[in-house]
């Protein structure tokens, strides 16, 4: 007989490791492959936006990446052009600059602590699925073998092998400029050069980042005509990257040695629905863009926490069909918008001399506050506003939990359960749920209730207001008298959540 698993994770990344450690929570192990024979160790990615942080916080794992911080911005960037984050009302008014890898450490030895390994050099090569489930063939470094699941995600990269075993188109627009990356250590650094972070800065027909990692190693970031003629598959040498930081910084710069490098481009696609039956799409896999205001990272470790609680809820019995059809609901539209602000910074990114001075005017309204708000609250995540039809309006539905609440929800927060804030008699009034959704008494406030990622569902018009109360508790959190083992989704009818 084939394994069985709840749940199978396709892909060790930072959102495949967060689904998992979100559904280590619930008492869900996930069985978690990656066709990798091992982590790579690449630092990838550098920089956690405010939102990000606040999850990872709400979830007790950013304590374990503050040792390996290389960097607190208070400024977030568009293209380059400094965001001032002070203005944000979060605990976090600053990128965190910290590689994606320390990242995928913490979240990795948390499902193994949990009992869930990464089973590396697992590649899945074929997917097939039924109303009751999916079935996936993958090739192991003892034979191919065949797991089971109740549903996947498909967290497995830009080039997902799941999304093209299933045949889910991946639609957009193709590349129109080439960049490269790359840590690596200089014999001789320009001038000049603080040990800091710092904007990209242009000349000779190109750009470039220059980050210090710590330890000697420096982050490089850079485009030019040169690399417009390089396939990725091309390895990038030290050679160009010495040209590259010549045309930046001059001739004094000395490359040592490139420890890691890989080429990028600014291709732009989305899947059209996260969702197919029981597979679940999510991360590069649903939709890639330019790295441009560090949002990439950030965007799939959001799809995660999104997608993670209510996976488990419908493992756990009590979660509708409706409930995870929200997923796609409310993370398909936030995407969408990175994609648009990302190919604006593209624009933005072009060393043309007209583009520069576009860059000046751009930089000029950055400054403005309203500007800088309103750009600065979309780029660090903390703008999301998820739809919430049906329920009475509310200035505060739909939006993440205000910094003092979540942290007088943080409790609850933590081992991954809803909160619902209020006077007493709410408490009473959600007790049904208890194991579910925790009550925090608070006789100041009318009353919010908040999905396990920090979002509101709920809102009290007023004092001592529970209307609505109950519709929205069965609506997310399922009906009170449901019990795993007894539970028929097809038997449910219920309104669908959008």
């Amino acid at each position: 007989m084939p394994e069985h698993a709840d749940v199978l994770v396709v892909g060790a990344g930072p959102t495949g490791l967060a689904v998992a450690a979100e559904l280590a929570l619930a008492g869900i192990g996930a069985v978690v492959l990656d066709a990798l024979p091992e982590r790579s160790g690449q630092s990838k990615a550098l920089a956690l936006q405010p939102r990000s942080a606040e999850l990872l916080d709400a979830r007790g794992w950013l304590d374990p990446l503050r040792p390996h911080v290389h960097a607190l911005l208070p400024r977030g960037h568009f293209a380059g052009l400094p965001l001032d984050y002070s203005v944000l009302e979060t605990p976090f008014p600053h990128q965190i600059g910290v590689e994606q890898a320390r990242i995928e450490e913490v979240l990795e030895q948390r499902i193994a602590e949990a009992g869930s390994p990464v089973r590396w050099a697992h590649a899945c090569t074929a997917v097939r699925q039924s109303a009751d489930g999916v079935a996936a063939t993958v090739e192991t470094p003892t034979g191919a073998t065949e797991i089971t699941a109740d549903y996947l995600v498909a967290a497995d990269g830009a080039h997902s092998a799941v999304r093209r075993a299933l045949g889910v188109p991946f639609p957009g627009r193709a590349a129109r400029m080439r960049m490269a990356v790359a840590d690596i250590t200089l014999a001789r650094k320009p001038s000049g050069l603080a040990d800091e972070w710092a904007p990209p800065q242009f000349g000779g027909g190109g750009f470039g980042y220059l980050l210090p990692l710590g330890d000697g190693v420096y982050r490089v970031l850079f485009g030019g005509e040169e690399q417009q003629a390089l396939d990725r598959t091309v390895p990038v040498t030290a050679a160009e990257v010495q040209r590259a930081l010549e045309a930046v910084h001059g001739g004094d710069v000395a490359v040592a040695a490139v420890r890691w490098g890989s080429r990028f481009s600014d291709a732009s696609r989305q899947v059209e629905r996260y969702r197919h039956g029981r597979v679940l799409l999510a991360g590069d896999a649903a939709h890639i863009h330019l790295p441009a205001g560090g949002q990439g990272l950030n965007l799939g470790l959001q799809d995660a926490f999104n997608l993670g609680w209510k996976l488990a809820a419908a493992v756990r019995g009590y979660g509708s069909e409706s409930l995870l059809d929200t997923y796609h609901d409310e993370r398909h539209p936030v995407a969408a918008r990175v994609l648009v602000n990302t190919r604006a910074q593209g624009v933005l990114t072009i060393p043309d001399t007209d583009l520069l001075a576009l860059r000046e005017v751009v930089g000029d309204l950055l400054t403005e506050p309203d500007a800088n708000r309103r750009i600065a609250m979309e780029v660090s995540g903390l703008g999301i506003r998820n739809p919430v039809l049906g329920a009475a309006p509310h200035p505060l539905l739909g939006a993440r939990l205000p910094a003092a609440l979540a942290a007088e929800a943080a409790g609850p927060l933590r081992s991954g359960r809803a909160v619902l804030i209020g006077p007493e008699p709410l408490g009473e009034a959600a007790a049904p749920w208890r194991g579910r959704v925790e009550h925090v008494p608070s006789a100041a406030r009318a009353g919010l209730l908040a999905r396990p990622d920090g979002y509101i569902c709920w809102a009290a018009a007023g004092p001592y207001d529970a209307a609505g109360l109950d519709a929205a508790l069965a609506r997310w959190f399922g009906r009170p008298d449901t019990e795993a083992a007894m539970y028929r989704r097809n038997e449910i009818r219920e309104e669908p959540i959008r």
